[in-house]
């Protein structure tokens, strides 16, 4: 059986996008995504989170320091009754010629054979158009853009607030 899955990129989605974002005390969550995660889990999704993290290729933090701060971030989830079905992330700077940095599609197609993903029944959630642009040509067809500025987008949706999620996924 096919899972049907909620993709999320993580700055800009779960937590404020304060650039290279790789220290416990620098991390902000996004208001509602506790909220906005639990009600997706109920409507029965997984979560899978899909991320860009040149910071490690950069040299900004080590990758030790990323996966300190994302089992940080996993136990809040947890906290709150939120079971992320996994984390798929790059490394590479955004010149590398790497198949998993978003826009292109490695992440969400490593996801979807290690998990049996449902594609079609699945959703991307992020805040830059290289999330939306991974997710479509990946086979995601059900994507939404958090933006405030943005208008010209691929996405099937654009919204300001993750809290909106409620009035566009209901089942």
């Amino acid at each position: 059986m096919s899972l049907k899955t909620i993709f999320l990129d993580r700055d800009g989605v779960i937590n404020q996008d304060l650039k290279y974002v790789y220290k416990i005390n620098d991390f902000i969550f996004i208001k509602g995504i506790f909220e906005s995660c639990l009600y997706l889990q109920n409507l029965g999704y997984k979560i899978i989170i899909v991320t860009n993290q040149s910071g490690i290729s950069r040299g900004y933090f080590s990758e030790n320091d990323y996966q300190k701060l994302t089992k940080w971030m996993l136990n809040e989830f947890n906290n709150n009754q939120i079971n992320i079905l996994d984390i798929f992330y790059c490394p590479h700077g955004p010149k590398s010629n790497c198949s998993c940095r978003k826009p292109n599609t490695g992440l969400l197609i490593e996801a979807q054979m290690k998990y049996s993903i449902d594609m079609e029944n699945s959703w991307m959630i992020g805040d830059k158009e290289s999330d939306i642009s991974a997710a479509i040509n990946a086979g995601v067809k059900n994507t939404i853009l958090i933006s405030n500025s943005q208008s010209d987008s691929n996405s099937k949706y654009i919204i300001d607030s993750l809290e909106k999620i409620q009035k566009i996924i209901m089942n």
